[in-house]
């Protein structure tokens, strides 16, 4: 079994992972940049955000993509966190939850117009999920600060966000251990958003 994946019942932070009250001042060192803060808050409560993101879409695969485009948003906004108005946690869940909930509509409104264009024979089915990872990312911004990232960076983020594939895919695609393709494309989800200029207000 492996150990990095998450259960789709979500498991509780895994043991040495940081007390709720240090997750707050991890938030508040990553809106000033901090990449390694960022990166114990990832590994704290990334197998809490796939676990809430399965149990929305109801699919492992499209529960890695979401909890990758939240953790991209927490990344750039996480200077927006305000702890009078709610736990580190609860913000940083309720993220993950809007971005499930934004793909199951998106999916939704999807099958919605393909039955009602049933009698138009079109060639090409709709990629809901292509479309839904493309629009949340700003797609046509990050295609082009996808060029300032390592070539390790951008061929992991690509798999994963363009290529739709898991964690667990992109290691083995690319022959690596599951945690290294996780951290690869963590770090080029922290250039992403240097690189696209996002401030941490």
């Amino acid at each position: 079994m492996d150990p990095t994946r998450p259960s789709a019942s979500g498991a509780p932070f895994e043991k040495g992972a940081p007390a709720v009250p240090e997750l707050a001042q991890l938030l508040k060192a990553s809106a000033r940049g901090d990449q390694a803060a960022f990166a114990r808050l990832y590994d704290a409560t990334s197998t809490r955000a796939f676990g809430l993101a399965v149990r929305v879409v109801r699919d492992p695969a499209q529960a890695e993509e979401v909890a990758q485009e939240a953790f991209l948003e927490i990344w750039r906004t996480a200077g927006r966190f305000d702890p009078d108005r709610g736990s580190p946690l609860g913000w940083l869940l309720t993220i993950v939850h809007r971005k499930a909930v934004d793909r199951v509509r998106s999916a939704e409104a999807s099958t919605r117009r393909d039955r009602s264009y049933h009698s138009q024979n079109q060639p090409v089915a709709h990629d809901a999920t292509a479309e839904a990872a493309h629009a949340s990312l700003e797609a046509h911004r990050v295609r082009n600060a996808l060029t300032s990232l390592t070539s390790v960076q951008r061929e992991a983020l690509e798999l994963a966000y363009f290529g739709g594939y898991t964690h667990t895919e992109v290691a083995s695609m690319l022959d690596l251990p599951v945690g290294t393709a996780k951290t690869r494309i963590r770090d080029g989800l922290i250039r992403l958003r240097d690189t696209m200029g996002v401030g941490s207000s």
